[in-house]
């Protein structure tokens, strides 16, 4: 080994190393337990392995069967947790739904029996030409939802007119540089020119690194995992121009059902009530204490509460995208953060009031 495979070498495991390193600490030492701390340090996880694979494979071909077998397992659960790490902090859910959990188990039961019943070391053909499309299709799929998730987020980045915030930005790169990783391993199966596996280590070990110079340049890193974190201790919007904006929230959202909307976003409110998007977030983080998503939430379950009362012949689920909200989790979730009961317990309540 030449000292250029040397140096490769070294970066390439260091960055794999550091993945677990990473990924350890975002699921035990952050100081505030976000649902995306941990679905960012099982998604390292699951790189770290996949990356340590190539890695080593690529450096000595003949290591066991299992190593490969090992490294498109944890590549089965890539996609996924990129998804579902979105997902949670998009639409701001700290408390993992049930189906997320039975998706999650139906993909580690499918990717460990199948490595269980047709062991690579027995059935290589198998992995090579079957098993490992197999994976890569479903990490195509994650990553395109993923994509479709933080739509806004990524058209924002790129538009030079309005300025991402910290936290946007931070979701965007990490997308980003899942998206290159995915592309570099997929070339490399299709057997582009200078598309290795190893190429995919280096993006790997670049966004890594990147991450630990986000983490250690900003002093506040607990704002990064919260895309409408509010700030209550920022200046209050004076009494009476307080008063004449929440007059003109409460018309556009009541009269208009804005709400219902499920883009709705925080520019489109602003300018239905002909104020600057920073202004509109001023008086919703400052004088209501609150952000742009619970303030919209609250309208939308309380839509939703008149229509549980007042129809029993819907579902709880039709009722949820009713009042604007775009997944069945979601208005769980939101429904019992503002209620403090799920929606089938309030509409069991209402029906024997």
């Amino acid at each position: 080994m030449d000292t250029g495979k040397e140096l490769l070498f070294f970066f390439s495991a260091l960055g794999s190393f550091n993945g677990i390193i990473l990924g350890v600490y975002f699921f035990f030492f952050t100081k505030k337990k976000y649902l995306t701390n941990y679905f960012l340090g099982a998604l390292l996880f699951a790189l770290s392995i996949r990356i340590g694979k190539s890695v080593f494979i690529y450096f000595d071909p003949e290591l066991p069967k299992m190593y490969l077998q090992l490294g498109l397992t944890a590549c089965f659960f890539i996609g996924p947790f990129l998804y579902y790490f979105l997902r949670s902090a998009v639409e701001e859910i700290n408390v993992m739904p049930k189906s997320w959990k039975m998706i999650l188990l139906f993909w580690g039961v499918l990717i460990l029996g199948t490595g269980i019943l047709y062991p690579y070391e027995t059935y290589p053909e198998l992995w090579r030409f079957y098993f490992i499309r197999i994976i890569y299709f479903q990490w195509f799929l994650y990553v395109f939802f993923s994509g479709f998730v933080i739509r806004g987020i990524l058209m924002k980045i790129f538009n030079t007119k309005e300025k991402a915030n910290p936290s946007e930005i931070w979701f965007g790169t990490l997308f980003l540089g899942n998206f290159l990783l995915f592309l570099f391993y997929f070339l490399a199966i299709l057997g582009a020119p200078a598309a290795t596996y190893i190429s995919g280590a280096v993006v790997f070990s670049f966004i890594l690194y990147l991450i630990i110079s986000i983490l250690l340049y900003r002093k506040k890193t607990d704002d990064l995992f919260l895309l409408n974190e509010p700030k209550n201790s920022g200046k209050k919007i004076e009494s009476a121009e307080a008063v004449l904006i929440t007059e003109k929230l409460e018309k556009c959202m009541n009269e208009k059902n804005l709400y219902k909307n499920p883009n709705l976003s925080l520019q489109d409110l602003s300018k239905e009530i002909n104020i600057s998007s920073h202004q509109l977030s001023q008086f919703l983080n400052n004088n209501l204490g609150k952000n742009f998503t619970s303030f919209v939430n609250e309208f939308r379950i309380s839509e939703a509460c008149k229509i549980i009362t007042s129809n029993d012949k819907l579902t709880l689920e039709s009722v949820g995208y009713d009042v604007g909200f775009n997944s069945k989790s979601t208005f769980f979730a939101a429904f019992k953060k503002h209620t403090g009961t799920t929606p089938l317990s309030y509409q069991t309540q209402a029906l024997q009031a």
